[in-house]
């Protein structure tokens, strides 16, 4: 049979693309090669969680500039994903609702027990009339400024875990070892009054509770702290201030 390049050249190539493609796809498959594997959304891992009303891990720093706490605050009567039955909104009320106006700054002390031993419901109830605050909006406690409760509470009191709101309802089941005292800004009252008004309450609280005065970091507050929040709280309504000169006045 004579060589015939027109039939014969074509056949090779087509017979070594045969050969590659076999090579190719009958080669074994590396673990995993081949399976469709779930994408890693952005925010599903490594999200920064926001923090909400009566999270430990996840209160905001003195002064920290926290656009998403007003939803914090709608959001913490959520449960932790571990029993949605207890999933129920905190009740709303009007003491202590506040205006709808921009949240622009939050500070934050806790009281925390010093023995080791969980608070009881029953007790900070008690303690907390006696620092003068009355339990109201978001199933928490607040103190107002007298005879003008509809500018909202100068600060709140919250349970330091979650869902962060207390259930007057089981009181007596309520264990948590501390509880979170936070001012939001702009308020009521200028930030240092406010201030003037939130230390004393927590210093209140835990002398009737045996338990400690914490920072926003969870260190005793000690008297240069004391002293660096109040310079932070002079110099906002210093700024609150300019803001509202108006040019030609």
């Amino acid at each position: 049979m004579e060589w015939n390049a027109s039939v014969g050249i074509p056949l090779i190539v087509l017979g070594a693309v045969v050969l590659l493609l076999i090579y190719v796809f009958g080669k074994p498959k590396k673990p995993g090669q081949g399976e469709r594997r779930p994408q890693r959304r952005a925010g599903i891992e490594g999200e920064r969680v926001e923090p909400t009303l009566g999270d430990p891990d996840a209160t905001p720093a003195q002064g920290e500039l926290d656009v998403t706490f007003a939803g914090g605050l709608d959001r913490s009567a959520r449960a932790d994903g571990e029993a949605e039955t207890a999933s129920r909104p905190p009740p709303r009320a009007s003491v202590g609702m506040r205006p709808e106006r921009a949240i622009e700054r939050i500070v934050t002390l806790f009281v925390a027990s010093r023995t080791g031993e969980p608070l009881a419901g029953p007790d900070i109830v008690v303690a907390a009339e006696k620092a003068g605050l009355e339990f109201g909006d978001m199933g928490i406690f607040h103190r107002l400024v007298l005879g003008k409760k509809a500018d909202g509470p100068v600060f709140s009191m919250a349970n330091m875990v979650k869902p962060g709101h207390f259930d007057m309802t089981a009181l007596d089941g309520v264990r948590t070892p501390g509880v979170t005292l936070f001012m939001t800004l702009p308020g009521p009252l200028p930030a240092l009054d406010a201030w003037e008004m939130l230390l004393p309450a927590a210093q209140r609280l835990a002398e009737l509770l045996d338990a400690n005065v914490l920072d926003e970091g969870r260190n005793a507050l000690g008297r240069q702290r004391i002293a660096h929040i109040r310079d932070e709280l002079r110099a906002w309504d210093r700024q609150q201030e300019r803001h509202q000169i108006r040019p030609g006045r």
